[in-house]
């Protein structure tokens, strides 16, 4: 049994395991969301985003899309899982990516969360072809991934936290890479003071990528300036590669104007 077999069966039988362990959780109360007077009902909420920015940024962010690019995400679920796909299209309307994320909060406490997930996703890529007499057509063709993530963080202060994350995809199609490794190293600074009402968030991060037989080190810096009377929100990434093999610009930004909303809600 080869590498790749190996690699599909393993990521197979642990996505049916966290389907199987969130619906045991969805549909089991926790103790921390029951009250003497209401406990057969499990609060659930529904929450999300969509954004516009000038340049579209992968999940990874050394990678981006090159153009206008607007997101939507969306989160459904309990207090422990939750379902949460983000759909990525350019501007023009194409398809960039669609990701699927389960994501289960394993740990909650008032120093230290953990938190697991994984998804099947579709990343689209452009690829130009010609026919016999050189006219070119350009065709989008879908790159198929299964990945998970393990990611936890450590609460300092009301303000503060540090943490790390891990992910690792792989490639279900061919000419898609077959083993992506994402590390990183992040902490997270909120609620800076800027004017009345309005906040800073910071998110250095620190990550190392390897991609198949290629490798790089990169920094990355997350804003967001928030204010508590609006949905609206403003936010940037910028992206510094330190040393790396693998293809892509040194240097990645963008700004994004963002929607967001919350709700919770309860079972009947």
């Amino acid at each position: 049994m080869n590498h790749f077999t190996l690699s599909y069966i393993s990521v197979k039988l642990a996505i049916i395991g966290l389907i199987a362990l969130s619906i045991l959780c969805v549909s089991t109360p926790s103790k921390a969301e029951e009250s003497p007077a209401d406990s057969s009902k499990t609060i659930y909420h529904i929450s999300g985003s969509a954004l516009v920015t000038q340049t579209g940024i992968s999940v990874i962010p050394t990678f981006t899309l090159g153009k206008p690019a607007t997101i939507f995400d969306l989160s459904v679920g309990s207090e422990k899982f939750a379902f949460e796909p983000q759909l990525r299209f350019s501007l023009e309307g194409k398809p960039w990516s669609f990701l699927f994320w389960f994501r289960y909060k394993a740990i909650q406490t008032s120093k230290f969360r953990l938190t697991m997930g994984m998804h099947p996703s579709v990343a689209f890529r452009n690829y130009v072809t010609y026919d016999r007499v050189g006219n070119s057509k350009e065709l989008l063709t879908p790159h198929q991934y299964l990945a998970s993530e393990f990611a936890p963080n450590w609460i300092l202060s009301k303000k503060i936290s540090v943490g790390a994350y891990y992910l690792y995809s792989h490639g279900m199609t061919e000419g898609a890479t077959n083993n992506t490794h994402f590390m990183t190293i992040n902490s997270s600074i909120s609620a800076i003071p800027i004017v009345k009402n309005t906040y800073l968030r910071l998110n250095p991060q620190l990550f190392y990528l390897i991609m198949d037989n290629q490798a790089g080190t990169y920094a990355t810096m997350s804003l967001s300036l928030t204010n508590t009377h609006s949905p609206i929100s403003i936010s940037s990434i910028l992206n510094q590669k330190i040393n790396s093999t693998i293809p892509g610009n040194d240097f990645v930004w963008n700004i994004a104007l963002v929607y967001q909303f919350h709700k919770k809600f309860k079972t009947l």
